[in-house]
């Protein structure tokens, strides 16, 4: 990754940081003295801006409010933990995810060697961090597409991309070329969201589907994101319409936050395939292929009771692994 890419990606992170495991809002000015230290006030201003816009579009609720309800003059923000869900990612995004925010959330190694940088240089400075509001980052996310890298850096370095690409129903890939303005987790897979050169209009590639190695092609600053974008909304309009998967899984007891919050019940303290722990037993709705993956992030700590063909998927790709690493 470039200097360029890593210094934003570490400054989103760090933003993210501050912002979710304090309890009360954070002035602007705070913010500025400790993240943004060498800026101007215009500078702080302009790039402020745009981090705070960069972290919405990537499914982070920041908030406005009082810092003293006697005084509405001077605006704070926070990250409400309760209100903070990752997207149907597992990180949207590199240090993209920079969503990704604790080390032990995240398998991706970039991403862990940063979230634990910043929670290292937070302290240094000084800021008082509750970091068990990191807790609520689960499940595990992971960014296993090969060509994941290649388009995250690209999309913040504004460098244009060539792949080798294969649709549906297609046998051979055909080569394309896409000013990416982002990457994106929906329905169960990860996405490119850009601008289609060969096509001349905005497309969306999923990245599961680019052959071989794709590649940066051009100068880095070399396109512009249109104003207003939001990346996951094109990926909504023009990705495949996502199928909703219903699901009963035993959940180990502190295990497993992200699926709690969404699911349709819960039933404590059930009988559950081991006795190190209790267990609980979930109704999950998913939409999208992405079921299987998901549940596979959580490791032992979730096993799949019914539907019979969502419980065989799961056993097939646990078995493929086992046979992989003989």
């Amino acid at each position: 990754m470039s200097p360029t890419a890593t210094r934003k990606s570490e400054r989103l992170l760090n933003l993210l940081i501050m912002l979710l495991v304090q309890r009360h809002y954070v002035s602007k000015e705070r913010i500025r003295q400790i993240l943004y230290p060498d800026s101007s006030r215009d500078g702080f201003e302009k790039m402020f801006e745009r981090d705070k816009e960069e972290l919405r579009s990537l499914g982070v609720p920041i908030e406005v409010g009082s810092l003293d309800p006697m005084f509405e003059d001077e605006p704070g923000y926070r990250i409400r933990p309760d209100r903070f869900a990752l997207p149907d990612i597992t990180l949207e995004a590199d240090e993209a995810a920079m969503i990704g925010l604790a080390t032990r959330v995240w398998e991706h190694a970039r991403l862990a060697e940063a979230t634990t940088e910043a929670v290292r240089k937070l302290r240094a400075l000084g800021v008082p961090l509750d970091v068990s509001a990191l807790d609520i980052a689960e499940p595990r996310l992971s960014a296993d597409e090969p060509s994941f890298d290649v388009f995250w850096e690209a999309t913040q370095e504004r460098c244009p991309v060539e792949f080798d690409y294969r649709r549906p129903g297609e046998t051979a890939a055909q080569r394309r070329h896409l000013q990416p303005w982002g990457v994106v987790r929906y329905s169960g897979r990860w996405y490119a969201v850009g601008f289609d050169t060969d096509r001349g209009e905005e497309r969306v590639f999923r990245l599961s589907r680019v052959q071989g190695e794709a590649r940066r092609k051009g100068r880095p600053g070399s396109y512009d994101v249109p104003p207003g974008t939001d990346v996951r909304d094109v990926a909504r309009r023009l990705a495949p319409e996502p199928t909703t998967e219903r699901a009963v899984v035993l959940v180990r007891a502190g295990a497993g936050h992200a699926l709690r919050r969404d699911a349709e019940s819960i039933s404590t303290g059930v009988p559950g395939p081991d006795d190190a722990t209790g267990w609980d037993r979930l109704v999950v709705s998913h939409g999208g292929p992405g079921l299987a993956d998901d549940l596979l992030s959580y490791g032992p700590d979730v096993c799949v009771e019914e539907p019979a063909g969502l419980r065989e998927r799961v056993v097939a790709r646990l078995r493929a692994a086992v046979e992989e690493a003989r």
